[in-house]
């Protein structure tokens, strides 16, 4: 019986690092600011869209194209791992800019605000790239799959769960282990303090986006090969992620690497005994937690609830 169960464990827990890594920014910008960003998928899809343009290749430069193209296939999808994060930061920062005038009113403003502004790169895509779907290739040296207990594994999903463990370890020490850690955290709880002692709090709040936004593009790159790359895959991102960050607790990172592993077993047994149930079952595991405890696993009074 366990021997039957253990695929679909091992796909549940994969399932569920890759979740995480997808809430990471959401609970950054949540958790850290007290700011509801919706276009979260949004960024998240053009992260993903971006990483095809490079590693395709499908440049504008056709001279450069050509030249790309005889690159190898694994250098070019470093490449798209590492600059399709930086390209959206700044499509991150111009929604921050925006979201400026939202700051210390009522979280609804913000809320409504992301979700245009999720629409506007919803449409933008599509007149860009079209409907149509795409798929990121991937090296050969982590594509494909290998025996192990008499069953045939995905190499590539193993490895997208050992880069999110990573990811998710390099934010750890960036929010608990360092100064700008410390200054945003203590900006999320008393912002004119943070002011008063010389901290330029548009900077900080800036930052915080910036980098909130690259682990959405980031996420979108290694899930690329497991959903596809489709206009409206950020809605497939952002309604987990927000889930996620409920259900763990809003600003905890603990809480959000909690849920997102008990998210991706629900969703993985169910979708392998009753797939029909696969995407409600996250929700009933909502429901029955937050039925106990509203603030979600590890949560705490958020200036949200104000």
């Amino acid at each position: 019986m366990l021997f039957n169960l253990l695929p679909h464990l091992v796909n549940g827990l994969t399932l569920g690092l890759l979740f995480a890594l997808i809430a990471l920014g959401f609970m950054l910008i949540l958790g850290l600011m007290e700011q509801i960003n919706l276009a979260h998928g949004s960024l998240f899809a053009l992260g993903a869209y971006f990483a095809f343009v490079i590693a395709t290749p499908r440049l504008p430069w056709p001279e450069l194209n050509q030249a790309w193209a005889t690159v190898p296939l694994g250098w070019r999808y470093t490449a798209a791992l590492l600059l399709a994060p930086v390209l959206v930061a700044p499509v991150g920062l111009v929604i921050e800019r925006l979201m400026r005038r939202t700051y210390g009113r009522d979280p609804l403003y913000g809320l409504l605000l992301t979700f245009g502004i999720a629409l506007v790169l919803e449409d933008a895509i599509r007149t860009v790239w079209g409907t149509r779907d795409y798929s990121l290739p991937v090296p050969r040296d982590i594509s494909g799959g290998f025996f192990l207990l008499d069953l045939i594994w995905s190499r590539y999903r193993f490895w997208a769960a050992a880069f999110a463990i990573a990811a998710m370890a390099v934010v750890w020490v960036v929010v608990e282990r360092t100064r700008f850690g410390a200054m945003v955290k203590a900006g999320a709880h008393d912002s004119e303090m943070v002011q008063a002692m010389g901290v330029d709090i548009r900077k900080l709040r800036a930052g915080v986006f910036a980098l909130g936004t690259m682990l959405a593009a980031l996420a979108g790159v290694i899930m690329a090969p497991v959903w596809g790359i489709r206009p409206h895959m950020g809605v497939d991102a952002v309604v987990p992620a927000f889930v996620i960050i409920v259900l763990g607790g809003v600003g905890s990172f603990w809480g959000a690497v909690l849920a997102g592993l008990m998210v991706g077993m629900v969703v993985g047994l169910s979708g392998a005994y009753a797939s029909e149930w696969s995407l409600l079952s996250m929700y009933l595991l909502l429901i029955l937690v937050v039925t106990f405890r509203a603030r979600g696993l590890f949560g705490k009074k958020s200036l949200l609830e104000a």
